[in-house]
């Protein structure tokens, strides 16, 4: 079985220093030309390589970049995740990938495990159930850079890119009330986050900007925002007696789910029931109808998070608000459009 050449190979097929082949391997003038060469060459035929991880350390550099997230699987995740590596690759970085599954306690260990891997920088989309952040500290303490994306903390201790959530709901809610709803139902995530809060605050708003009450029978919230919790919601809220004629959604499979339970149950839409959803997810084109949704930046966010990992030298924490779209679909109406929402 063959084994990796070493630079300590080298030198003792030489009867030289490791030093020696490492300052003829960098084309150092100290080594004669004729020594250089020879190492060279012999280098590349025995497929030798530099120790990149091990030169790193050295320098103290590892150029890696982690990352840690709720689930790998999610359309917006693994978007967020490609503009990061985008930007990362580009300048010479590679990326760890830490899933908490939206556990604190796997968020917890993640964090630690990617301070001892010697990280640059961190970015971070908060599991669904992280009320505290001290296990943040280390990274802050040492001066790594921290960049929160999505689900960020309340707190001002580190940068944030987000979206105008309250602001993209509800302009999401005004477009159903527009359309004749008066009966809005809202599937969201867990108040323990931020962005699910004012995504039930911004639908709150546009109900009562245009004098409709909040009918409490009709506000769910889920743990995950899962396809199985938004379809028991459905199930029971459609099947009652006064159901309801619209609704808005915090995630597009949510979403997805109340129109495959309409269809169950007969009721048609947009004819009788218009829906909502939230990231414009690849499955809010597969569904029949598709789906009226959010349009979430996510290359954008990961892409800008990233480059502030990079910009090291900034010293107030900063929050970037990124711009959304409605896109129109057949969930809602029969001529699809595109509307602008900040």
């Amino acid at each position: 079985m063959s084994r990796e050449i070493t630079i300590y190979h080298i030198a003792k097929k030489f009867n030289v220093s490791a030093s020696t082949v490492s300052r003829a391997l960098k084309d150092h003038p100290s080594i004669g030309k004729k020594t250089r060469e020879a190492i060279k060459v012999y280098a590349k035929e025995q497929g030798y390589q530099v120790n990149s991880v091990a030169a790193n350390l050295r320098s103290k550099k590892t150029n890696t970049i982690g990352i840690i997230v709720s689930w790998i699987n999610r359309p917006f995740i693994s978007s967020m995740i490609s503009g990061v590596e985008t930007i990362a690759n580009n300048n010479g970085y590679n990326v760890i990938i830490s899933q908490t599954r939206d556990q604190y306690e796997r968020e917890v260990t993640s964090t630690s495990a990617l301070y001892k891997g010697r990280i640059e920088g961190l970015i971070v989309s908060l599991a669904m159930g992280s009320v505290k952040y001290n296990h943040f500290n280390q990274f802050i303490n040492s001066k790594i850079p921290i960049v929160f994306v999505d689900r960020v903390p309340e707190e001002d201790f580190a940068d944030k890119i987000i979206i105008n959530n309250y602001g993209a709901a509800f302009d999401a809610t005004e477009h159903l009330i527009s359309l004749g709803c008066k009966k809005i139902a809202h599937i969201g995530g867990s108040q323990n986050r931020l962005i699910y809060r004012e995504r039930k605050d911004g639908y709150i708003a546009a109900l009562k900007k245009h004098g409709l009450e909040t009918n409490e029978d009709f506000v769910k919230y889920t743990q995950s925002i899962n396809p199985e919790e938004a379809l028991e919601i459905s199930n029971q809220l459609l099947s009652k007696t006064e159901k309801p004629d619209g609704f808005f959604c915090a995630n597009d499979s949510s979403a997805v789910s109340v129109i495959q339970s309409a269809r169950r149950l007969g009721i048609s839409i947009p004819e009788q029931l218009k829906v909502v959803g939230f990231n414009n997810d690849p499955v809010s084109t597969i569904i029949d109808p598709q789906l009226t949704t959010v349009a979430h930046p996510a290359i954008s966010m990961g892409e800008i998070a990233a480059q502030h990992i990079l910009d090291k030298d900034k010293n107030e924490p900063e929050t970037v608000t990124l711009e959304t779209q409605l896109i129109v679909r057949g969930s809602t109406v029969k001529e699809p459009e595109i509307i602008s929402v900040l």
